[in-house]
């Protein structure tokens, strides 16, 4: 429907496509990767694919992360972990931070804002990120590749964007 609407109005490079992104490799390059309600890990998959084909534009509302809820592990955290629905908001504000961290270390101006009232849905964070010209340079790289260490040493967590980053083609 969404390719029907582009060729209607004339939109001849504006392409949509439809399957689990962490199988899609009919491109090379694009200019902005939009995810909307990607459940757990689909989102690190989307943000991987986005870094890889260097886009210009990154937004992404991601849902459901249940990856870091079932890792942390931090002792200190013990009182506020017991509950459950305080652990579910805590992992998904921590995997969220992980993410904006780990754009920020490849050239994203990088955001995390509400995406609509609180109102109409807990799951409104949007990671909106826009591609900077140039490298970061290296001090500022590394600055916050120890911050992004840090933080997932202190919480006991290793995420599938990490993972894929490390061991993909980068």
């Amino acid at each position: 429907h969404c390719s029907e609407l582009a060729t209607r109005y004339g939109f001849e490079q504006l392409h949509f496509e439809m399957g689990d992104i962490a199988q899609f490799e009919g491109a090379d390059s694009v200019d902005m990767v939009v995810t909307l309600h990607a459940c757990d890990t689909a989102t690190d998959y989307a943000l991987y694919k986005a870094i890889r084909w260097n886009a210009k534009a990154i937004l992404s509302v991601p849902c459901c992360h249940h990856e870091v809820n079932r890792q942390v592990k931090a002792k200190e955290l013990a009182p506020m972990l017991e509950y459950g629905i305080v652990k579910d908001r805590f992992a998904a504000l921590a995997t969220d931070s992980l993410r904006a961290m780990i754009l920020k270390q490849y050239g994203y101006e990088t955001q995390l804002l509400e995406f609509i009232d609180m109102t109409h849905t807990p799951k409104n964070l949007l990671i909106r990120a826009v591609k900077k010209n140039g490298l970061v340079p290296a001090r500022k790289l590394g600055q916050l590749q120890a911050q992004e260490a840090e933080f997932s040493s202190f919480l006991g967590v290793h995420t599938t964007l990490q993972n894929l980053l490390e061991n993909g083609k980068e």
